[in-house]
């Protein structure tokens, strides 16, 4: 009988150090939102745009991302070398903690830079699946995370992660309501997700594959190949990272409006 309740008690103490030690939906989600950014970063993308009769564009474009210096704010510039139509287009998107984010397109057939306002975030980021939001990044501060559960995904151990916009605003920018996400516990990457209209409709999959801890000390990682898939048109986009590079020293300079009218 004493070595019964002897187990039983280490049972209690164990299961209590376990739960303690679980992290919660928003700790989860802080450090899915910082897990990809690196203090800088360069990387080549191929674009692929395929429609629901399997008809494929593809573009290919060059990315610099760079945290503002003391801040957790991250600054991307995306530039497409081809194909012609959009070859010279260049985005740039900045975050800001503490006030809207910025977002920047330059047109090359206009020679102007035209900033585009916060509810563009909802928008197609250059025609593809993935919205200007999905790249920029979901604030975790604007949105009402709740664990699910655990589960598998393709082998990999996750935590289900529900999350709600706190105000019609909020769901209005993005034109989301809410997102399921899979996050991978090792990476903190969403290796798969979903994310619902206003209505409540789903309206996008995603998922990221080929994850790749890219700086060791920092224990941050990045997915490979992100694949976003819109459920009403049955359109996808498939994006793949090559020469993906951390830490290399990108300027500063690059990330203004002024550079963006650069060749």
């Amino acid at each position: 009988m004493k070595n019964l309740k002897l187990v039983a008690i280490s049972m209690t103490l164990v299961s209590s150090l376990s739960f303690a030690e679980a992290p919660s939906a928003d700790e989860i989600m802080k450090k899915n939102f910082m897990t990809s950014k690196f203090t800088d970063s360069t990387a080549d993308q191929t674009m692929r745009l395929i429609n629901k009769d399997g008809k494929e564009r593809v573009r290919e474009s060059s990315g610099l991302t760079k945290l503002i210096p003391g801040t957790t704010d991250n600054q991307r510039l995306v530039t497409f070398n081809s194909p012609s139509d959009v070859k010279g287009t260049k985005n740039l998107l900045v975050e800001h903690s503490d006030k809207e984010d910025d977002i920047w397109i330059y047109l090359p057939a206009l020679k102007k830079v035209r900033r585009l306002v916060a509810s563009n975030k909802k928008d197609a980021f250059a025609g593809t699946d993935f919205s200007y939001g999905d790249i920029i990044g979901y604030k975790v501060e604007d949105w009402n995370h709740k664990f699910v559960k655990e589960d598998t995904v393709d082998g990999k151990a996750c935590w289900l992660i529900e999350s709600t916009a706190k105000n019609a605003a909020i769901s209005s920018t993005y034109g989301v309501s809410k997102r399921v996400n899979c996050i991978e516990k090792d990476s903190s990457i969403a290796i798969s997700g979903e994310s619902y209209d206003l209505n409540g409709k789903l309206l996008k999959k995603y998922s990221s594959r080929d994850l790749k801890k890219l700086d060791e000390k920092a224990n941050k990682w990045a997915p490979m190949i992100q694949e976003a898939s819109n459920v009403e048109t049955g359109h996808k986009t498939i994006i793949e990272f090559k020469n993906y590079k951390v830490n290399t020293g990108v300027s500063d300079a690059v990330f203004t409006t002024r550079s963006l009218e650069k060749r």
